[in-house]
Protein backbone atom coordinates (compact mmCIF):
# COMPACT_ATOMS: atom_id res chain seq x y z
CA UNK A 1 0.00 0.00 0.00
CA UNK A 2 1.48 3.19 -1.25
CA UNK A 3 2.32 5.53 1.75
CA UNK A 4 0.80 9.41 1.80
CA UNK A 5 2.24 12.24 2.34
CA UNK A 6 1.45 14.12 5.59
CA UNK A 7 1.88 17.66 4.08
CA UNK A 8 -2.01 18.63 3.09
CA UNK A 9 -0.64 21.63 1.38
CA UNK A 10 1.44 19.12 -0.66
CA UNK A 11 -1.39 15.92 -0.85
CA UNK A 12 -4.34 18.63 -2.04
CA UNK A 13 -1.89 20.11 -4.27
CA UNK A 14 -1.39 16.75 -6.06
CA UNK A 15 -5.53 16.03 -5.95
CA UNK A 16 -6.26 19.40 -7.31
CA UNK A 17 -2.89 18.36 -10.55
CA UNK A 18 -4.37 14.94 -10.90
CA UNK A 19 -8.09 17.09 -11.35
CA UNK A 20 -6.40 18.69 -14.00
CA UNK A 21 -5.33 15.80 -16.19
CA UNK A 22 -7.99 13.49 -15.61
CA UNK A 23 -10.59 16.09 -16.98
CA UNK A 24 -8.16 16.71 -19.94
CA UNK A 25 -9.08 13.24 -21.03
CA UNK A 26 -12.77 13.38 -20.37
CA UNK A 27 -14.48 13.45 -24.02
CA UNK A 28 -15.32 16.54 -25.47
CA UNK A 29 -19.26 16.18 -25.50
CA UNK A 30 -21.63 18.02 -23.72
CA UNK A 31 -21.46 16.20 -20.35
CA UNK A 32 -17.89 16.05 -20.76
CA UNK A 33 -17.43 19.39 -21.00
CA UNK A 34 -19.77 20.37 -18.61
CA UNK A 35 -18.79 18.10 -15.34
CA UNK A 36 -15.21 18.73 -16.73
CA UNK A 37 -15.16 22.21 -16.08
CA UNK A 38 -17.42 21.86 -12.53
CA UNK A 39 -14.68 19.21 -11.77
CA UNK A 40 -11.90 21.65 -12.19
CA UNK A 41 -13.74 24.42 -10.26
CA UNK A 42 -14.08 22.54 -7.48
CA UNK A 43 -11.45 19.95 -7.15
CA UNK A 44 -8.43 22.61 -7.80
CA UNK A 45 -10.45 25.23 -4.80
CA UNK A 46 -9.23 22.79 -1.43
CA UNK A 47 -5.26 23.78 -2.21
CA UNK A 48 -6.14 27.38 -2.50
CA UNK A 49 -8.52 27.52 0.70
CA UNK A 50 -6.17 25.72 2.30
CA UNK A 51 -3.50 27.71 2.14
CA UNK A 52 -5.30 30.68 2.91
CA UNK A 53 -6.47 28.86 6.12
CA UNK A 54 -3.03 29.05 6.84
CA UNK A 55 -2.95 32.87 7.23
CA UNK A 56 -6.20 33.16 8.62
CA UNK A 57 -6.99 36.16 10.56
CA UNK A 58 -8.80 34.34 13.81
CA UNK A 59 -10.11 31.03 14.73
CA UNK A 60 -13.36 31.47 13.29
CA UNK A 61 -11.50 32.47 9.84
CA UNK A 62 -9.62 29.25 9.63
CA UNK A 63 -12.78 27.51 10.42
CA UNK A 64 -14.41 28.95 7.51
CA UNK A 65 -11.37 28.22 5.15
CA UNK A 66 -11.49 24.50 6.12
CA UNK A 67 -15.02 24.72 6.12
CA UNK A 68 -15.14 26.23 2.05
CA UNK A 69 -12.57 23.36 1.31
CA UNK A 70 -14.60 20.04 2.90
CA UNK A 71 -17.36 21.83 1.10
CA UNK A 72 -15.60 21.57 -2.10
CA UNK A 73 -14.09 17.86 -1.60
CA UNK A 74 -17.44 16.48 -1.03
CA UNK A 75 -18.68 18.31 -4.34
CA UNK A 76 -15.28 17.21 -6.07
CA UNK A 77 -16.77 13.64 -4.71
CA UNK A 78 -20.31 14.00 -6.13
CA UNK A 79 -18.64 14.71 -9.33
CA UNK A 80 -16.55 12.09 -9.64
CA UNK A 81 -18.85 9.78 -8.88
CA UNK A 82 -21.13 11.03 -11.25
CA UNK A 83 -18.57 10.90 -14.37
CA UNK A 84 -17.91 6.86 -13.02
CA UNK A 85 -21.52 5.75 -13.36
CA UNK A 86 -21.71 7.95 -16.26
CA UNK A 87 -18.78 5.69 -17.85
CA UNK A 88 -17.18 8.55 -19.55
CA UNK A 89 -14.15 6.82 -19.13
CA UNK A 90 -13.85 3.30 -18.07
CA UNK A 91 -14.63 2.59 -14.87
CA UNK A 92 -11.52 0.80 -14.35
CA UNK A 93 -9.67 4.04 -14.98
CA UNK A 94 -6.68 3.62 -12.59
CA UNK A 95 -6.58 7.69 -11.87
CA UNK A 96 -10.70 7.86 -11.48
CA UNK A 97 -9.82 5.14 -8.78
CA UNK A 98 -7.19 6.95 -6.95
CA UNK A 99 -9.13 10.42 -7.11
CA UNK A 100 -12.22 8.65 -5.27
CA UNK A 101 -9.70 6.94 -2.50
CA UNK A 102 -7.93 10.08 -2.35
CA UNK A 103 -11.34 12.23 -1.81
CA UNK A 104 -12.31 10.27 0.51
CA UNK A 105 -9.17 10.60 2.66
CA UNK A 106 -9.15 13.91 2.48
CA UNK A 107 -12.86 14.24 3.50
CA UNK A 108 -12.43 12.63 6.32
CA UNK A 109 -8.90 14.68 7.31
CA UNK A 110 -10.97 17.81 6.68
CA UNK A 111 -13.74 17.15 8.97
CA UNK A 112 -11.39 15.97 11.76
CA UNK A 113 -9.40 19.09 11.23
CA UNK A 114 -13.01 21.33 11.51
CA UNK A 115 -14.33 19.21 14.62
CA UNK A 116 -11.08 20.04 16.35
CA UNK A 117 -11.06 23.58 15.17
CA UNK A 118 -14.38 24.23 16.54
CA UNK A 119 -13.88 22.10 20.27
CA UNK A 120 -10.89 24.06 20.55
CA UNK A 121 -12.57 27.36 19.39
CA UNK A 122 -16.13 26.57 21.89
CA UNK A 123 -13.18 25.72 25.20
CA UNK A 124 -11.38 28.66 24.81
CA UNK A 125 -15.39 31.29 24.79
CA UNK A 126 -15.05 32.41 28.41
CA UNK A 127 -18.07 31.09 30.54
CA UNK A 128 -21.53 32.38 30.22
CA UNK A 129 -22.53 34.27 33.55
Amino acid sequence: MEKKPFDLEERTTKFGSTIIRFVDRLPSTVAGRHMGGQLVRCGNAPPFHFGESQSAESPKDFIHKIRIAHKELKESRSNIRMLKGAELLPVTDESMNWLLNEVEELIKIFGKILSTAKKKLDEAKPPKP
